[in-house]
């Protein structure tokens, strides 16, 4: 990672811890366990990509941080109750997370499940109270808000999740199987995060769109690069144990297509998107071709 990027991304997740850290209820706020859990959760965060590439896109297409921040926190608030629920024992049944023990082993199960149902419910009272941005556009917080929900949802996000969790019974996959559930459980979200930044900004619909095909080749490639971390990487840098998706028969570029495949195709997926870039000028849009980059050399 280059040193302006780290300095842009460092400074955003501060903009970002901030704002959650006043928006997300106290831990003494009754019930407390759950508030506890909720916070537990979410701080110390992880790399707060998603609320990133969403200020990014609004300053990109001419907005501010302020204006697109209520959308970023909302984003990683739901980014963070699918990290819970994800973990739980009916689903990837993980102990750790980020280097530390999992929601549920540290609260139970039924906190677990229900601090993800606040983190979701939260998300989108922040994302709907029109105070949280410095001028509101109604129109455009439904539009965002609209999006969100359908990316997150049956849709998206939930799909990806459901199909991955079926994946597991099945003795073969394949590569259709595997992009659909790239696509949708994580490529959607990271798509939005950017779409959003950039409707709240006022983009032009081809801003947009290309804002979108950037975040969809991304977020595939930020998929496949898991995968890979998830067999050959270091345990201590991510922070939890390799080789998971194997034993539980995942579905995942690396099983259908081996290591160096995965490799080409993440690297083809990252030239794509930086080449998404090219209608924005280079003085612009330089963070989100660095983090594309960064994508294919991160180890956690």
């Amino acid at each position: 990672m280059t040193e302006r990027l780290l300095r842009y991304i460092e400074e955003k997740k501060r903009l970002v811890d901030e704002r959650l850290n006043r928006l997300v209820p106290p831990e003494n706020t009754p019930p407390e366990s759950i508030h506890r859990a909720i916070r537990y959760a979410l701080f110390p965060g992880g790399k707060r990509i998603r609320p990133i590439l969403c200020i990014a896109a609004a300053e990109i297409t001419g907005g501010s941080a302020e204006d697109a921040l209520a959308a970023a926190c909302a984003i990683e608030l739901i980014h963070t109750y699918s990290l819970i629920h994800d973990d739980l024992p009916c689903m990837d049944d993980d102990d750790f997370r980020r280097g530390r023990p999992t929601v549920h082993r540290v609260f139970g199960e039924a906190i677990a499940v229900l601090a993800g149902d606040g983190l979701l419910s939260l998300a989108f009272e922040v994302l709907t109270d029109a105070n949280n941005y410095p001028d509101p556009s109604l129109p455009r917080i439904l539009t965002v808000a609209n999006e969100i929900a359908v990316a997150s949802g049956t849709r998206g996000m939930v799909g990806g999740q459901v199909a991955d969790i079926e994946a597991e019974q099945k003795r073969e996959h394949s590569l259709k199987e595997v992009k659909f559930i790239h696509m949708n459980k994580t490529a959607k979200m990271i798509t939005v995060s950017l779409r959003a930044g950039a409707i709240l900004a006022g983009a032009s619909h081809r801003e947009i769109e290309r804002l979108s095909l950037y975040g969809e080749r991304l977020g595939l490639a930020f998929q496949i690069t898991d995968d890979i971390l998830g067999e050959i990487g270091d345990e201590k840098k991510l922070g939890k144990p390799v080789k998971r998706d194997r034993e539980k028969n995942k579905a995942t570029y690396p099983a259908v297509v081996g290591i160096e495949e995965s490799r080409k195709e993440a690297r083809k997926l990252i030239e794509e998107a930086k080449q998404a870039l090219d209608i924005f000028e280079e003085e612009k849009c330089w963070m989100l071709k660095e983090l594309a980059d960064y994508v294919l050399e991160r180890e956690r």
